[in-house]
């Protein structure tokens, strides 16, 4: 009699407990369709998505540049250039579960691995029945050590401009252009469309974008990072303003994030995901021609990730170069500056070259 009472019980509290969860799902539904979607379109990306396999053009830039150098030391060569500033997120959820980081050694990540995970996927159910559009999986929003970062790196750029800095005249004006101080160069500022940049580059330059109300940080899909994961997936629809992560909204250090996001991001480029059809490459050479056809400034900052920069490099540098950069990601936060060339060569074409010896580390650096 009593075992038949507790299985009573037992599968009377499995009922009410599935009825609350649909429950939960119906009421919540416009964000469980989202997800649906983008549990879709990562299916499709892990099986049909081309980032990464492009070839880079045959004829090294080097070759085509070198000669082109020496002619414009003599006033004769027909090169453009832009400086361009690249700033990596902070660390994110996707990175907090799955990659060991520089903060903690390979023993300690091995044995949280399998909490660490359990710990996502709770907080992604979470999210799932509480009608968050949000996501620990999906555009993984910075995690509470990736948000540290950017003020680590805001507060670089607070002290480095500073009179008694110890930062080179170089170095200097690089971080004048990147806090838009009095005087600076005009800059434009872009971000990729995955949250943990849009929010770096948002708390990073917020005395910029503080000390400016016009400026903005302009969305623009070529930027979307070169992989199959679904970190790499927007979680934002086209031409919508960017909503700080549930992470971002609880941490009390930077109370305002939402406000800036809300200001300051320009989101008429956002087109929503990249389709299937593109590839890295493709993306990198449109992020090239809107540098140098659609803008006007001089100086251009970029928010993005580890692997798009590390192709980058790999793309447009000489090809027979060593260079860290080729090999090495920048570090979460790290600001690494250069200047892009570009010619129009009578047999290839528009053809573009970082030019090696201007890149600089101005915050950060590169690691393994």
């Amino acid at each position: 009699m009593m075992e038949t009472i507790l299985s009573y019980l037992e599968n009377g509290a499995v009922r009410a407990v599935c009825m609350v969860v649909v429950g939960l799902l119906v009421l919540n539904l416009p964000s469980v369709l989202l997800k649906a979607k983008l549990s879709l379109m990562g299916c499709l990306y892990m099986v049909f998505c081309h980032d990464k396999s492009y070839k880079l053009r045959n004829t090294d830039p080097g070759v085509i540049f070198v000669p082109l150098l020496k002619e414009a030391d003599k006033g004769e060569g027909k090169i453009e250039k832009k400086t361009v500033i690249f700033i990596r997120h902070g660390e994110s959820t996707w990175n907090d579960t799955f990659n060991k980081g520089s903060h903690r050694s390979l023993g300690v990540f091995i044995a949280g691995y399998i909490p660490g995970l359990v710990k996502a996927v709770l907080y992604e159910l979470y999210l799932l029945l509480a009608g968050k559009v949000d996501s620990w999986f999906y555009d993984a929003p910075m995690s509470t050590l990736g948000l540290t970062q950017t003020e680590a790196l805001a507060a670089f750029l607070d002290s480095a401009s500073k009179p008694n800095s110890t930062a080179t005249d170089r170095e200097k004006q690089l971080v004048a252009i990147l806090n838009n101080d009095p005087g600076a160069p005009p800059s434009k500022t872009l971000s990729s469309p995955l949250r943990r940049a849009i929010s770096t580059v948002a708390i990073g330059l917020r005395r910029r974008l503080e000390r400016s109300p016009e400026d903005k940080i302009v969305i623009h899909p070529s930027l979307q990072e070169i992989a199959r994961n679904p970190d790499t997936l927007a979680i934002t629809p086209p031409h919508t303003p960017v909503t700080a992560s549930w992470i971002e909204q609880d941490y009390k250090p930077i109370p305002d994030l939402q406000h800036l996001l809300h200001t300051h991001v320009d989101v008429s480029n956002h087109t929503g995901n990249k389709p299937l059809s593109t590839n890295g490459l493709k993306r990198m050479t449109a992020f090239n021609d809107y540098v140098f056809d659609s803008l006007d400034e001089q100086y251009v900052i970029v928010g993005g990730h580890s692997i798009w920069f590390r192709s980058f490099f790999r793309a447009f540098l000489p090809y027979n170069l060593d260079h860290a950069s080729k090999t090495k990601k920048v570090v979460n936060c790290g600001a690494v500056a250069f200047t892009l060339m570009k010619t129009n060569h009578p047999k290839e074409g528009v053809v573009y070259m970082i030019d090696p010896n201007t890149i600089e580390v101005i915050y950060g650096g590169f690691q393994k």
